[in-house]
Formats: C-alpha cells, structure tokens, sequence
C-alpha cells in the first residue's frame, strides 16, 4: 500500500530525458500505488487545452493508460499550468483537485497544495498571481488566438526569469507563519508540497504539536517522489 506524489517536471519538448524519465515512472513505480497526485507545474507553460502540442497529447495517453490500469491520478494546478483544464483532464484522466485538499492516507491526514500561496514574502509575485487567476482575465486570455497566447506566455516567462534572478532564496521560499496558518486551518500535522524546488523534510509545530512540512523536488536532473504508506511518509530521490 503506497500513495505517490510528484510536482514541479516542468515537462517541454526541450527535455525529452525528463519526458522519458515520467514515462519509466508511469509505466513502473506509480503502476504499484494506490493513487498518484501530481502537485503542480506538470508542464513548463500551459495556454490552454486547445494547443495542439504533441507532447501535451502524448502525457494525456501515458496518464490515461495509468487510469486504465486501476491507478487513480489526481491534479492540483501549479503557477506555470494552473489553465490546464477539463478537456485535458478528460482526456487523461486525472482528476482535478482545489488548490489546497486534505487526504485521509492510513489514518494521517495530510494537507497537500503546489505551495506558490505559501510564499507570502514575495509581494511581487503574489500581486502577479491574484491578476493572473483572475475569471475574467483567463477568459479573455483563452479567447486570444494561439499564436498570441504562445506570446504572451514566453514574455511572462522571460519577465518571471528576470525577475527571480534579482530576488534572495529566503523571498522566494516558503513564509513559516502562512505554513502554521494553512496547517491550523485545515488542522494537519503533515504537509506535502513543491513549487520551491527545495526537497526536505521540516519539522514544526502546528496546533499546538509537532508538525512536518514535506518539500518535493523538481525533476531537473533526477525524479523526486513522496511515497506515504501505513508505516511512514519518505521522500525519495530517484535516477530518470
């Protein structure tokens, strides 16, 4: 018994190893779980369910054939593909979760999210986000003809790059009081999350008790999963 969870592949065309390396891992190690959660930034970019990327087709089929087997996978957006939508999601199968969801795994209940709204220290990026996850924007931006979104997508991208290369790790990293908050709110002892590409295992206190805040890595060089069984939650570093 195991449920896995990943974030952070950031997949495009011009990774194709950490394309294959989510494939091995869909086709090995998830075809075990009892479910799969993907947190987030599945994709580098995402501009609507109506691109017809081939590599967007290809991760549909690969996630579906998943499904197919008997493994339910589960998807909260990320900052870099929170429009990916229900036409995707039929296609492949996942399901599509709220931005912060509590599970019930072997009697822990665990809060999971993609993390960005835990970084409350960088006002920039935060003001960035409320605008962009705005109805009426992502409406008028999805109306735009592909071209133009493939546009505007790779300026937001080259703007964000720039932008974070000015800003310090402690900004861009997680604020420990919006981590007790979120926990109390939900009133959870485990967290698992990405987004700051910073894997590790934290300890803190949250309602009162100990508390543990699981960091996901990114798949730069190497995959990273959180594996929760009945005996224990670990996080695992592993060759594409």
């Amino acid at each position: 018994m195991a449920t896995l969870f990943i974030a952070d592949l950031h997949l495009q065309t011009e990774e194709p190893a950490i394309t294959a390396g989510f494939l091995r891992f869909l086709r090995g190690e998830a075809r075990s779980a009892d479910a799969l959660y993907i947190l987030g930034d599945l994709f580098e970019a995402w501009i609507g369910d109506d691109d017809p990327n081939l590599l967007h087709q290809e991760m549909a089929t690969a996630i579906r054939a998943l499904v197919d087997s008997g493994v339910p996978c589960y998807f909260i957006h990320g900052n870099r593909d929170f429009l990916l939508g229900k036409r995707f999601a039929r296609a492949s199968g996942m399901t599509l979760l709220p931005e912060e969801k509590v599970l019930d795994l072997y009697g822990r209940r665990v809060l999971i999210m993609h993390g960005d709204t835990l970084c409350t220290d960088d006002t920039g990026y935060q003001a960035f986000r409320a605008k962009v996850h705005t109805p009426w924007i992502q409406r008028l931006f999805l109306a735009l003809p592909l071209f133009i979104r493939s546009r505007i997508a790779a300026r937001m991208r080259a703007g964000s790059k720039a932008a974070n290369s000015a800003k310090s790790m402690t900004i861009m990293d997680v604020n420990p009081q919006a981590v007790a908050q979120v926990m109390e709110k939900h009133r959870v002892q485990w967290l698992i999350h990405g987004h700051t590409h910073r894997p590790d295992v934290h300890t803190l206190t949250a309602n009162g008790d100990p508390a543990h805040r699981v960091v996901l890595g990114a798949w730069h060089e190497e995959g990273s999963m959180v594996k929760v069984t009945p005996e224990g939650v670990e996080l695992i570093a592993f060759p594409f």
